[in-house]
Order: C-alpha cells, then sequence, then structure tokens
C-alpha cells in the first residue's frame, strides 16, 4: 500500500500550525499518521530551492525519521513516504522515496500503487540496455521521468505517464516544486490540504487565511497525503481530492496549478475504505468509522447469529462489530486485548512474520469469553491464517461457541495495484469453499457481507470502486505474467551491477 506527503512550506510564516518551521519535520510528522500503510522503511527528501538532498532506511518511521537526522535536512519543500512493499525485496535499495540524476532534472519520488506493465516499461529504459538501483517499479518510473528528454519535469509527466499503466499516487520533487499525480483510475487515495500562512503570539491563525476568497493566498503552504489523517496531524486543512488522471503542482508562494494528462475512469480501491485507511480518515466525503460501522448494521441482516456477546478482533473490526450489535441488539465487549508494540500481520512481508505476529499481538479476556457464545467480527480474511489463530485463542480462553462475521465479502482474486495478494493460491477463498474456510479456521459459522452490502453501506455506486479482488473485474488489464512477478527487476537482472 504505501504512504505518501509532500509539503510546501507557507511563505513568510513564522510559524504553522505543527510549531515547525522545517519542511523535512513536518513532512515526517505528516507520515506518522500514515505508518498504518507501509512499516518496513520511511523515507524525507527536502529541496532549498537549488538541490535534493534525501535519508531513508529500513524500519518504521520513528526510528528512521528522528530529531538526530532531520536538522541536517533543509528546505521549504519535501515529500515523505513509508513502505509496503509490493514489487522488489525488503532491501534498503528499495526504501523511498527513490532519487535519479538526470541530464535535464534530478527528482525523487514517493509512489502508492503498483504498476503492471513493467517488462514493457524496461524496454524503454535507455533502449532497454538502462541499469537500476533498486528493484521495484518505482526506481524504473522515477529513471524514465529523470531521463526523459523534456525540459520540464510537468512536461516530463505528460510524455511519460501515458506509457504508464496500473496503480500510482505519486508525490514528487524536483529542485523547486512539490508535484502529485494520481493514475487515470485513481486506484489509491491522495489528498490536498493547505497550511496556514502564520500563527500569531497566541498560536491563533490569522484572521481570513481559510475563507474561499483566500484559496490563491500567496503565502500558503500546500499538503499533500494519502489520507485525510496526514492533513489533521500537521494542522492543514482539506481542500479537495487530487482527481485520477491530474496533476497537481505546488510551488512556494503560488497557489496550486493543476494539469490533466488523462480522462478520468474513477476505481478507488474499495478495500481501502473496508480495511486499510485509518476510520478517522474520508475518502469519497464518506467518514470511515461511519462506513465500517454501517457495514456491519448490513453485515447483522444478511448474517444473524443467537450468541450472547459480539466482539471485535481489533483494532480495525471494531467500527463494523459495533454496528453489528446495534442492529442485532446483542451486547458488544471487547474479548482481545491487543499489543499496541505490534504492527499490523497483513502487510508483513513473509508468512513466517504475519503468523509470528498474530500470536504477539492479541490476547483474550478469560473472564469476558469464558462460557459465552461469541460473534467475532472482522474486516476481512485474505490467507486464513490470524482467524483460525483468533479463533483458537478464544477456544482455549474458554469460549462456547465461536461464530465469524466478516464485513467485507470473499477475497477470490488476486489484486495487481497495490496489495501483496498477486498469487491467486495464497487467498483462501480462491482455493476453498465458504464451508471449507469455516472448518479450516475453526468456527461454529463464518458470514461474509455481500457486494450488495458494501455498497449499501456506503451509499454509493459500484462504478466508483475497484472491486477486482471480490470480483474479478480488473478495470486495468493485467498481462498474464504480471501474477508471481514481485520480483520481475530482480530476475530480469537489471539492477545496477549486474549482468
Amino acid at each position: 500500500m504505501c504512504g505518501v506527503f509532500g509539503v510546501v512550506m507557507p511563505r513568510g510564516a513564522g510559524s504553522v500550525a505543527s510549531g515547525d518551521q522545517s519542511a523535512a519535520a513536518l513532512a515526517s510528522l505528516g507520515l506518522f499518521a500514515l505508518q498504518h500503510r507501509g512499516q518496513e522503511s520511511a523515507g524525507v527528501a527536502v529541496s532549498d530551492g537549488e538541490q535534493l538532498m534525501l535519508y531513508k532506511d529500513l524500519g518504521m518511521i520513528a526510528s528512521v525519521l528522528d530529531e538526530r537526522r532531520l536538522p541536517s535536512l533543509r528546505g521549504e519543500l519535501a515529500i515523505a513516504h513509508c513502505r509496503y512493499s509490493t514489487t522488489g525485496s525488503t532491501v534498503w535499495e528499495n526504501a523511498q522515496p527513490t532519487f535519479r540524476l538526470g541530464p535535464r532534472r534530478a527528482l525523487a519520488i514517493g509512489h502508492n500503487g503498483n504498476l503492471v506493465n513493467t517488462r514493457e516499461l524496461l524496454g524503454q529504459l535507455a533502449g532497454g540496455r538502462g541499469r537500476l538501483p533498486a528493484s521495484t517499479d518505482t526506481e524504473l518510473l522515477t529513471a524514465l521521468l529523470a531521463d526523459e528528454p523534456a525540459a520540464d519535469t510537468v512536461d516530463a509527466l505528460i510524455r511519460v505517464l501515458p506509457r504508464v499503466r496500473g496503480a500510482y499516487s505519486l508525490v514528487i520533487l524536483d529542485e523547486r516544486r512539490v508535484i502529485g499525480v494520481r493514475d487515470p483510475h485513481g486506484f489509491r487515495p491522495l489528498v490536498l490540504g493547505r497550511l496556514p500562512v502564520a500563527s500569531s503570539a497566541d498560536g491563533a491563525v490569522a484572521p481570513g487565511l481559510w475563507g474561499d476568497s483566500d484559496d490563491e493566498a500567496p503565502g500558503s503552504g500546500w499538503v499533500l497525503s494519502s489520507e485525510t489523517t496526514g492533513l489533521d496531524i500537521v494542522g492543514a486543512e482539506f481542500v479537495r481530492d487530487v482527481e485520477p488522471g491530474e496533476i497537481v503542482v505546488l510551488e512556494a508562494g503560488r497557489p496550486p496549478r493543476s494539469v490533466r494528462f488523462a480522462p478520468a475512469t474513477p476505481a478507488l480501491c474499495v478495500f481501502e475504505l473496508i480495511y486499510f485507511a485509518r476510520p478517522d480518515s474520508y475518502l469519497e466525503g464518506r467518514n470511515l468509522y461511519e462506513a465500517r460501522r454501517r457495514m456491519g448494521e448490513e453485515l447483522a441482516g444478511e448474517h444473524p447469529a443467537e450468541t450472547d456477546l459480539v466482539m471485535p478482533v481489533p483494532d480495525t473490526g471494531a467500527p463494523a462489530a459495533a454496528g453489528y450489535a446495534e442492529a442485532s441488539g446483542i451486547p458488544y465487549r471487547e474479548g482481545l486485548v491487543r499489543n499496541r508494540y505490534t504492527g499490523r500481520t497483513f502487510i508483513q512481508p513473509s508468512q513466517t512474520m504475519r503468523h509470528r505476529g498474530v500470536t504477539l499481538k492479541l490476547n483474550p479476556l478469560r473472564e469476558v469469553v469464558r462460557g459465552k457464545r461469541l460473534t467475532v467480527v472482522d474486516d476481512s480474511i485474505v490467507r486464513g491464517t490470524t482467524t483460525k489463530q483468533i479463533v483458537a485463542l478464544l477456544r482455549r480462553a474458554g469460549a462456547a461457541e465461536v461464530h465469524v462475521r466478516i464485513s467485507a465479502p470473499p477475497i477470490y482474486h488476486p489484486c495487481f495495484y497495490g496489495i501483496d495478494t498477486q498469487v491467486e493460491t495464497e487467498l483462501i477463498a480462491a482455493t476453498q469453499s465458504i464451508d471449507e474456510i469455516r472448518d479450516f479456521v475453526g468456527a461454529d459459522s463464518l458470514g461474509y457481507l455481500s457486494i450488495r452490502g458494501v455498497l449499501a453501506a456506503l451509499d454509493l455506486p459500484y462504478d466508483r470502486f475497484c472491486f477486482a479482488c471480490f470480483d474479478g473485474n480488473y478495470p486495468e488489464p493485467v498481462p498474464y505474467d504480471t501474477a508471481s512477478r514481485k520480483f520481475l527487476l530482480e530476475e530480469e537482472g537489471m539492477l545496477a551491477g549486474r549482468g
């Protein structure tokens, strides 16, 4: 998935809402609100108007972008990235932002999404003879843009992006601009926000800065973020979504400039609303906590259960569990305690790490579950390993019955647009029936929310979203050899120093 963030600092600002004058520090702060989107590496790139500087490393944001390193990264422009790998191994070279010094421009890029025509693009890099310092599709895209002979970065984007297929929400940094880009389908979210110009001595924002007539105020600062929570943490006001097929150009002291490079054919990943994005974020004008709560209400109508308690799998199952309890009239209780110092098991890069993460992060409340019939609500079952272990934990704690309810449809098909499920055989619903999944996880019953139920909860039409992982209708055609090609660039020997 990944989280991306970009910032152009206000001109003439004594301070901004965060109280920090460093673009690198503000970008890092915004990235903290996106940590859930990627836990493998983090990085920040800055520009002082003349040159780019970059720091990145493997690890969580707090350990990579700490106060010892940020003061040396000076400039008014910055982008930041946290990584969840869908192309390339988890190594330092593949951390982002990427950087490339081309014959006409220096570029740093943070990318959320996944390209599907990587092999085709490889042939376009230096006539097929190019070499890359890393094995990600982002590195390839950075090389194509940096080497493009167009004199201007925006012109280079207009020339290169029509050849690029797949999912990409980008933050791009050159010497004097931060640029946001969203692919024509808008698979992954990207929002634009505005920073206040300055604060008064008592911390109040100067009058008029947030009025509609101030949209083009010359001193305003600007922010790009994968989610609205990134805007909230730095004190920025939400302006709008970056549209599918749009380039948004941000420069210090100037209003944003919009350039359309392709017609919009919206297909936002519905899994963003079901699971990935934070519940306090807004997508498609919907608060995700409320959307997920309504999914729980729909789930209770589709798959009722005669039980004593409704309980969530923390933390992502909580909104849907609350909705299920409200609609069913069954009491809601917390029956599992989560260790807050473990990450999301779904986005760990190996099955061994996923398994270890599940056993470390959850512990049952025995006094709550002992002797009770439980309705256990979660947002999804991908591989089935997490659910199986949760059911086993609850049975060992003395639960009389465990009825599993999932506030999403079964995931039958792989994702090629930014979720690391590119191999169909990894998906339990692709190989087993609902009854077989129930037996595998050890539940007394199992029920999934239908696609119709998801749409009813969102109160939005089907054609606004990508439901490919649920129904196999891929908005962007996927080449037959894309599956299982997470390590394509490594296999092709395209890395610098390899034959």
